[in-house]
């Protein structure tokens, strides 16, 4: 099973690409519904130092009633992940691929839905270049 395969890599500072990942999500419907930003956590509570690392919980609400319509457990699988992170001097933006949650769960009813979402989500990160 791959969930890694959306990846994009952007030549422009994280905090400029962060910027530009939120709108191109917007313009696909995806609200963000909560924020990691890892490596303040790591500093914080560990002493550790790593890159730039944030995780973006991305909802569109249409998509996920859907998906919550076809399987009540599917709760457990939402939002979409996106992580921008630092890699020396690009940024890098990855999305987890729906698709994964048709491959986990095994339901055909959810498939649509993840198709759609793959769609959006492969949107966003292509206007980023």
């Amino acid at each position: 099973m791959t969930y890694d395969r959306l990846r994009t890599e952007v030549d422009a500072p994280f905090g400029e690409t962060v910027e530009r990942v939120r709108a191109s999500l917007a313009e696909q419907g995806f609200g963000i519904l909560t924020e990691i930003d890892v490596q303040a956590t790591l500093r914080a509570k560990l002493g550790e130092e790593v890159e730039d690392y944030l995780i973006l919980g991305a909802c569109n609400p249409p998509l996920a009633h859907r998906a919550l319509e076809a399987d009540r457990s599917i709760g457990l699988l939402l939002p979409c992940n996106v992580v921008v992170r630092a890699e020396g001097t690009r940024t890098v933006v990855q999305a987890m691929d729906p698709q994964a949650m048709v491959e986990l769960t095994g339901l055909e009813r959810i498939k649509a839905v993840a198709d759609e979402a793959t769609v959006k989500l492969e949107a966003a990160l292509a206007s980023l270049t």
